[in-house]
């Protein structure tokens, strides 16, 4: 019971209060969701970089020989990290080697030894 000089919140206030919260989750769930989308990417991306290092050094531990499977390059280091699809080695107009990974958002990376990892596919 309140006395008689106490008082408290309206059903109005506290519609209003409710109503903001709402409105900052709705601005904050699609932000966190791109969050992780990205972060998926980045292991993809990541996972790249790791693998063209594998690549070279297969090569140079094989006196140029070129490994053919992604299998091959886990002695020279590369995991494929949790969640990154398929990876591939293929080729690329105007590079000695290509390296695909498939992201766990659907996009597809591609890593050569003469550029950085950007998006799309390796041809094969």
């Amino acid at each position: 019971m309140l006395a008689k000089d106490e008082k408290g919140f309206t059903l109005i206030e506290l519609l209003v209060v409710v109503l903001i919260i709402g409105i900052l989750t709705a601005i904050a769930v699609p932000v966190f969701l791109g969050q992780q989308d990205q972060a998926k990417d980045a292991a993809a991306k990541s996972d790249l970089g790791v693998a063209k290092v594998a690549y070279v050094s297969f090569e140079t531990a094989n006196s140029g020989a070129a490994p053919t499977d992604p299998a091959d390059l886990a002695e020279f280091g590369y995991v494929k990290s949790q969640g990154v699809g398929d990876v591939q080695i293929g080729t690329f107009a105007g590079a000695a080697f290509c390296i695909d990974a498939l992201s766990a958002t659907g996009k597809t990376f591609r890593i050569t030894d003469v550029a950085g990892v950007v998006e799309g596919a390796c041809t094969t």
